[in-house]
């Protein structure tokens, strides 16, 4: 595909004006709505590999992969001939089908920390199941989060959060009440002191500190060397539990995610994203002795109409089978990588100060010349800088998050082509962020 500047948005921007007489500011997720990076959303109509079209029959390279989910590409033909073939049988039963069991079997076959797993219909419903459990194991009620963490929009977890709380400036929200967000301690990422500081301080009364075990709500951030053999070394002294927010990282680091690229298993974990092949998935599981506290085998209560739905199950175990049988992760290793050199040298050419961080198949450039560690040095980017490198890919035919404080994620159908096409095109995008 050549490159050329669209000027031809007339569909998307009729269309995101309807949608702002009946929707939300016209969005059902804040962050598609472009505020950070200027200008009017682009309306999807279809995907396909590497590439998704939008309304007006632009072309675009695409990096969002509905935020992840879509390691495989868009529209990948097993999947969609799982859920199809699923969809023909019905699409919602409110009982227990074989699939969900065989479904199940392979996440705890899979996942290191998973003895047992509970499938929900979202990541915020697994993380607020996973604390809820955690609290009743521990008996206690205090959670621990990382500054600029995003686990899902559920109360008493948004304070100081990132994804698109960070990206729309906001440093909690309104209809949280204030007794339910003091029962969140926030602290900085990679910082053990400060985890030292809580724990001596109110330890007996934490139950759980919840983390991606690689941030990529505030954009990518590396957890430094040994940072979470210690973090759950602590925990486990003062009585407390570790979860792992693996919505983004499982199956997106290799096949075991998170836990094994830290070489931490912890004693819950949550997941979403890959593992619904691009439909909507929650799970959390963990211990079995954890877990067994869940209804109706114990007394801890958490339910759902579609949880399990045959649709999301068909598809997720579809596209897991696929990712074991093919290991393509060396290979997106290789690709991003890639992507993520070249992106620096296109931005040293234009002499912008860059940081570019990567984990496996997720990288962000953040517009900043400093390490980046935790969320405040996170935030010390230029996101004016960003939004003018966003504005200028798009019209290239290269979609990015539109968002500083989020990941780009390469999927299996980004050819080398792909990427070097990328990489020709942000060379423009970056020379746009140089005149800001």
């Amino acid at each position: 595909m050549a490159s050329r500047p669209y000027t031809q948005f007339a569909r998307s921007q009729a269309i995101f004006a309807a949608a702002q007489e009946v929707i939300p500011g016209g969005v059902n997720s804040p962050v598609r709505a472009y505020k950070s990076v200027g200008g009017d959303p682009v309306v999807i109509a279809r995907g396909a590999g590497s590439r998704v079209w939008d309304v007006d029959g632009n072309e675009y390279l695409d990096y969002v992969g509905s935020w992840g989910p879509l390691i495989l590409g868009h529209a990948p033909a097993e999947v969609i001939e799982a859920v199809c073939a699923a969809a023909r049988l019905g699409t919602s039963f409110g009982a227990l089908t074989e699939r969900e069991v065989s479904f199940a079997r392979l996440l705890c076959d899979t996942v290191p920390c998973l003895e047992m797993v509970r499938l929900v219909s979202s990541g915020t419903e697994a993380v607020m199941s996973a604390i809820r459990l955690a609290r009743a194991a521990t008996g206690r009620d205090l959670v621990i989060k990382f500054a600029g963490g995003y686990h899902g929009h559920s109360d008493g977890l948004l304070a100081n959060a990132g994804s698109g709380i960070a990206t729309q400036g906001i440093p909690g929200t309104p209809g949280v009440p204030e007794d339910f967000a003091a029962l969140t301690l926030t602290i900085p990422f990679n910082n053990l002191d400060a985890l030292r500081a809580v724990l001596v301080a109110r330890g007996g009364e934490v139950a759980c500190l919840i983390g991606e075990p690689v941030p990529a709500n505030m954009g990518v951030v590396l957890p430094a060397p040994g940072y979470w053999e210690e973090v759950q070394r602590l925990l486990r002294h003062a009585g407390a539990l570790l979860i792992f927010d693996e919505v983004i990282t499982g199956f997106r680091l290799g096949l075991t995610g998170g836990q094994e690229w830290t070489g931490v298993i912890p004693d819950l974990c949550t997941l979403g994203k890959i593992i619904g092949g691009g439909l909507p998935v929650g799970a959390y599981g963990g211990r079995a002795d954890l877990m067994r506290r869940m209804a109706p085998e114990g007394p801890v209560y958490q339910a759902g109409t579609l949880s399990g739905n045959p649709l999301a199950v068909a598809g997720g175990e579809t596209a897991l089978h696929l990712l074991a049988e093919t290991n393509p992760y060396p290979a997106l290793e290789a690709s991003a990588a890639r992507l993520a050199d070249g992106l620096a040298a296109g931005a040293r050419d234009a002499g912008v100060p860059v940081t570019i961080t990567r984990a496996g198949s997720m990288l962000t450039v953040f517009f900043t010349d400093g390490p980046v560690t935790d969320y405040a040095s996170a935030a010390r980017a230029d996101t004016r800088r960003y939004a003018a490198f966003f504005r200028t890919c798009l019209v290239n035919g290269v979609l990015l998050a539109p968002s500083q404080f989020e990941a780009t994620f390469v999927s299996t159908a980004h050819s080398d082509a792909d990427i070097d096409a990328t990489i020709t095109r942000a060379r423009e995008a970056f020379a746009a962020a140089a005149a800001v």
